[in-house]
């Protein structure tokens, strides 16, 4: 089966996310797949320059070195506002260029333009297409005046799906809501390599590596580090408390939006010791650095608008290393887990420090953390894979009955 995927986000740099990890196993299983891309951090690229070309990247992989997908990446132009507009005249060369020429089985979006654009051609050359639901990605457009904008495109491409695929209830909910229908919406969940995520990794040499004892209690965040993830707020409250929690240390992986400031939080409240920035890390290396983790962090704003309906894929990797997690109540995960099956809730980031210090004391971890790894112990790679795949043979071959 040929895959054509579009996307506005980076394949290339973002940390791996859903699509990353089917794609790259359904090409193992020999499926070809192209992906059409966009650097949506291209702000920081400092080269010079007004126009952005085109780049063509053969042999991708994000998760397995076997799949060998291409990604394209139209070019545009690299100003504020007539970046959309060029994107918008280069993802629709580049699109029906694709369609015509790679001839795909299916086309597959998870973007906001770029997915109305393949939903449009989709449509005019006869291919089944499908829209994969995993974020509110139009609350995610930096320049909130296009954000309704992006709105309605969401909207028009799941009007023009044969089906809509999302990651869990709450993100089918919205999928109904944005003029999806029940029998045209279907959930697959996050999946999880357990051969990867084993509780039972040897962390001794990421301990010696970091300088984190065996009785530091470690605090652990990954991925792309968002103002509003509370993590700001969390180093705060640490650097005000560390007499009264000295063993406490945060543990971020990962790099975004706040690291800056992360830093000058770190000199601020003099955490040399109590705050390790890594920055960015090989997505194989993350169960190293996962293993030496007790609780694992999402304390992001509540009110967030982003984060209302979404669930983190690496809320699953937490809980399969059987660590506590310590979230905010979002109504996405909320509904998503429940209560009692690994995650502790709490309402602000300012929670989170008297919250670990209350499980420890009640010797409530170890129930904690075996639940959370039970809760989870059915979403294996393969099989949500082999879910994933049956789910676009079908639909392809249904298409024109």
């Amino acid at each position: 089966m040929k895959i054509l995927l579009t996307q506005e986000s980076d394949w290339l740099e973002r940390n791996p996310h859903q699509q990353h990890h089917l794609m790259d196993r359904m090409a193992i299983r020999g499926h070809e797949i192209k992906v059409i891309d966009y650097p949506i951090d291209w702000t920081k690229d400092k080269s010079k320059g007004l126009i952005y070309p085109k780049e063509v990247y053969d042999d991708v992989y994000k998760i397995d070195k076997r799949a060998g997908i291409q990604v394209i990446r139209p070019k545009f132009i690299k100003l504020p506002v007539l970046n959309y507009i060029s994107l918008a005249f280069s993802h629709r060369k580049e699109i029906s260029k694709q369609i015509k020429e790679f001839k795909p089985d299916i086309v597959l979006s998870l973007g906001i333009m770029n997915a109305y654009i393949s939903s449009v051609y989709a449509k005019k050359y006869n291919v089944p297409y499908a829209y994969y639901l995993i974020d509110l990605i139009y609350n995610l457009i930096p320049e909130k005046l296009f954000q309704p904008f992006g709105k309605i495109a969401i909207k028009r491409a799941i009007s023009n799906s044969n089906l809509v695929i999302t990651i869990n209830q709450k993100l089918k909910d919205l999928a109904i809501e944005l003029g999806s229908t029940k029998d045209e919406t279907l959930v697959i969940d996050a999946g999880i390599d357990f051969n990867d995520f084993d509780p039972n990794l040897d962390d001794s040499s990421i301990r010696k590596e970091y300088g984190i004892n065996k009785d530091d209690v470690v605090l652990f965040f990954m991925g792309w580090i968002y103002n509003f993830a509370g993590m700001k707020e969390l180093a705060i409250d640490l650097g005000k408390n560390k007499e009264k929690y000295p063993k406490i240390k945060i543990v971020i992986v990962g790099d975004g939006d706040a690291y800056e400031d992360m830093l000058a939080i770190k000199e601020k409240y003099d955490l040399k010791d109590q705050l390790i920035l890594t920055g960015k890390q090989p997505y194989t290396k993350i169960p190293e650095f996962l293993s030496l983790a007790d609780f694992c962090m999402l304390p992001a704003y509540k009110d967030e608008q982003i984060m209302q309906d979404i669930v983190p894929i690496k809320l699953y990797e937490y809980l399969a290393m059987e660590k506590v997690v310590i979230a905010t109540e979002l109504p996405g995960i909320s509904k998503e887990f429940g209560y009692g099956n690994g995650i502790e809730y709490v309402q602000s980031a300012d929670e989170v420090l008297e919250l670990v210090d209350k499980i420890l004391s009640e010797n409530r971890y170890e129930k904690i953390a075996k639940a959370g790894r039970e809760h989870v112990k059915h979403n294996d790679w393969n099989a949500i894979t082999d879910t994933f795949e049956k789910t676009l043979i079908d639909l392809v071959e249904n298409y024109n009955k």
